[in-house]
């Protein structure tokens, strides 16, 4: 406990680290302070939670639980009625879009080649499309509430005006698009002026906000008549932190391809001769070298039929889609994490160009030619990694699925075993951990330093 003690009080000496975490929780507090302004055309005093109003209505049960998912994904500003209830979702669409074009637009491929100025105008070209996508889902989103959860016939009080007005609909979708591209802004502020992937943080903040409810309603269900006590509730959480340290080790694992790097050094003395010394590192490729970016890619698609089409709920193969606990929904799911993975792990980690500097800096693997050889052989055990580690990866996304019923009696609980939840808030944490300990690393280093170059001026 006394050196996590420290530790804070490390951070908090560094000037800068404590400027971008103070920042980011800024951030943070007006992200969440805006996901409870409702759109100016409707009263929620008269509902409150939408989901909730819309199930005690009699809702469907399989739609209410793949919109309670996606309102867990803006921090609930999709029950709200929030002028943030797009949240990020649609910059993520966006990127799934521009990349997936990438790899059949030449204009886009050759923008992924051209470094920090086709990173710039790739940015600026997702940027705008966000707006496009919201322009689709934002009228989506408005039917969704007009149509099901508050059609005017029953529910006129919540309503200052008229739900099929121009006066509701046009300034409605104009502010959900701000909203959008607002948190699309602190998203981008976080990752450039704070701590860790702005985006992923913005996600993961809604997530843990439905937390403490979720773990509320199946505590009453568990001790409440016909529940198994409190004994399952301690069986619950010990397997809810088993299943954190698995996501952890996941997260973490790497496989080392050790390299070695060749110097020349002159020998002092009389002679003119070259001694070759070699240095001995390693390459660390990660299992899960996609982070949980698939994760989110897969979710957003799959939200897809339930904000974009009308699903006639008759038919039992659409509404199977619907429901996030369904086999059909999580075959699927795991499908495309499966895919996803491997397309961001090839874009993300650029073989050819490692094996390039490995040979530019007089780096060598050992018994493995430099060149296309090197490449081939990265690219190699890459593939062999990257296969293990996306079926775990989509393992642990359906896992919610598979505890639901026998261990865990509620679903929005469930949700926390595993799944979406689970792999952003341990991959969000760990990275940005990760980005601390950096910084107090640079710190220590920058220390020695100065103690090196202090101590060189007194002796001289």
């Amino acid at each position: 406990m006394s050196g996590f003690i420290q530790t804070l009080k490390n951070i908090w000496s560094l000037k800068e680290l404590r400027e971008k975490i103070l920042f980011t929780l800024g951030m943070i507090l007006v992200y969440r302070f805006a996901t409870y302004i409702s759109l100016p055309g409707i009263n929620l005093a008269e509902v409150g939670d939408l989901l909730e109003h819309y199930q005690n209505q009699g809702g469907n049960n399989q739609g209410g639980v793949l919109l309670g998912l996606l309102s867990s994904f803006t921090g609930g500003a999709f029950a709200h009625a929030s002028i943030m209830a797009l949240g990020i979702m649609p910059y993520i669409s966006a990127s799934i879009i521009v990349q997936l074009m990438g790899m059949a637009v030449p204009y886009l491929q050759k923008l992924q080649k051209d470094g920090e100025s086709g990173r710039n105008t790739l940015n600026q070209i997702t940027r705008w499309l966000t707006i496009a996508v919201c322009l689709v889902q934002a009228p989506s989103y408005l039917t969704t509430i007009t149509q099901v959860f508050l059609p005017y016939s029953q529910f006129s009080q919540a309503y200052y005006v008229h739900p099929e007005s121009i006066m509701f609909w046009l300034p409605s979708i104009v502010i959900l698009i701000a909203g959008s591209v607002f948190a699309m802004w602190m998203g981008e502020k976080i990752t450039d002026k704070g701590i860790g992937n702005g985006i992923s943080i913005l996600i993961m903040v809604g997530i843990i906000s439905r937390f403490p409810e979720a773990f509320m309603q199946e505590f009453v269900t568990q001790t409440g008549s016909g529940g198994a006590g409190t004994i399952m509730i301690f069986l619950e959480v010990i397997f809810w932190l088993l299943v954190i340290l698995l996501a952890i080790v996941l997260s973490v694992a790497v496989r080392k391809v050790p390299i070695q790097y060749v110097s020349r050094a002159q020998a002092r003395g009389g002679n003119a001769r070259n001694l070759m010394q070699g240095a001995r590192q390693w390459i660390p490729l990660k299992v899960n070298a996609a982070g949980v970016m698939p994760i989110i890619f897969a979710q957003a698609l799959m939200f897809v039929p339930g904000l974009l089409t009308k699903v006639d709920e008759s038919n039992a193969f659409f509404a199977s889609f619907q429901n996030v606990f369904s086999w059909q929904y999580n075959v699927l799911f795991g499908l495309l994490i499966i895919i996803f993975t491997f397309f961001y792990t090839a874009i993300t980690i650029p073989v050819n160009q490692m094996a390039d500097d490995l040979k530019r800096n007089g780096g060598l693997i050992p018994k493995v030619r430099p060149g296309k050889e090197t490449a081939d052989y990265l690219d190699d055990i890459l593939s062999k990694l990257t296969l293990p580690g996306s079926i775990f990866l989509a393992i642990f996304a359906v896992l919610p699925a598979l505890v639901y019923g026998w261990l865990v009696q509620t679903q929005n609980f469930a949700l926390f075993f595993g799944g979406t939840s689970l792999l952003i808030m341990v991959g969000v944490v760990l990275d940005t951990v990760q980005q601390i300990n950096t910084y107090l690393l640079n710190h220590h280093y920058d220390g020695l330093m100065q103690s090196k170059i202090s101590r060189t001026s007194n002796f001289e």
